[in-house]
């Protein structure tokens, strides 16, 4: 249990980080400098105001400067990061397969709540992420795919799994973009952004072919329902509302890779 305790604190700390990442990126500032600032009074927060989750506890929700409420994504995306790390090393070990998961999903919730805020998917999260799914199926074997069945004999393991990591990436990827010119040609207006296209190759390098459109099928039926209930519920205009579709790609992801994760408890 020491481990999943360090992992956990751990995951606090890279949340914390990715929440500057949310709020940074999408405005084009260095996630590096200058220190953390309130985004009201730009008041920079001192060291002991900035521990994850309890200094937003003992401020009350609240910069201590200008009395500004701060918003429940930090301590959420915070928390949420830190339980996932602790699960990833629960769930394997300190192996490959738990560093490969906590950075996955990492990435998936820096996107879900990019996309839920700003609308915008960061270049450094989807390609960078897709880089990263790539490089990590050549040291943690993916589930075997099109490539390990064509070329089982031809390929050592290690290539067919990141042969299946790539395959991953860019067929679901490629679909998802002609899709969306499709409706761009017929419909006359953008049907799906381009950072959409770029996290399901994202999605893909991580969980392969099958993952990725499972990922496709179960965010596009979740966000489709979601978004007509919105729609209904707050009578905004169908046609102009912007589905953060991203953000339900991310929850799909993250939940079929949770599965997965938890797969070999429930056949115990």
């Amino acid at each position: 249990m020491l481990y999943v305790t360090i992992a956990f604190f751990g995951g606090l700390l890279i949340g914390s980080f990715l929440n500057v990442c949310v709020f940074r990126l999408p405005r084009d500032l260095s996630v590096v400098a200058p220190r953390s600032f309130c985004p009201e009074c730009e008041k920079r927060i001192a060291a002991w105001d900035n521990i994850p989750v309890i200094s937003y506890l003992l401020l009350g929700g609240k910069c201590r400067y200008c009395k500004r409420a701060i918003g429940w994504r930090y301590p959420f995306v915070e928390l949420v990061t830190g339980l996932a790390f602790a699960f990833a090393v629960y769930a394997n070990g300190l192996t490959p397969g738990a560093l490969k998961l906590c950075v996955f999903w990492a990435i998936l919730i820096d996107l879900i709540a990019t996309d839920f805020e700003e609308r915008i998917l960061p270049d450094e999260f989807t390609l960078g992420g897709a880089a990263l799914g790539i490089i990590f199926a050549a040291f943690v074997p993916m589930e075997v795919g099109i490539v390990g069945i064509f070329f089982h004999n031809a390929l050592s393991p290690r290539w067919q799994s990141v042969g299946d990591s790539v395959v991953g990436a860019v067929f679901p990827c490629l679909t998802i973009w002609f899709i969306g010119w499709l409706y761009e040609k017929l419909r006359h207006k953008e049907g799906l952004g381009f950072g959409d296209v770029k996290m399901i190759a994202m999605i893909g390098a991580f969980l392969g072919l099958q993952g990725a459109l499972l990922t496709l099928i179960l965010g596009s039926v979740v966000g489709a329902v979601t978004g007509i209930i919105y729609v209904l519920w707050t009578r905004k205009d169908m046609g102009s509302y912007e589905l953060p579709f991203g953000s339900f790609l991310g929850l799909a992801a993250l939940g079929i890779s949770v599965y997965g994760a938890l797969d070999p408890f429930l056949h115990h």
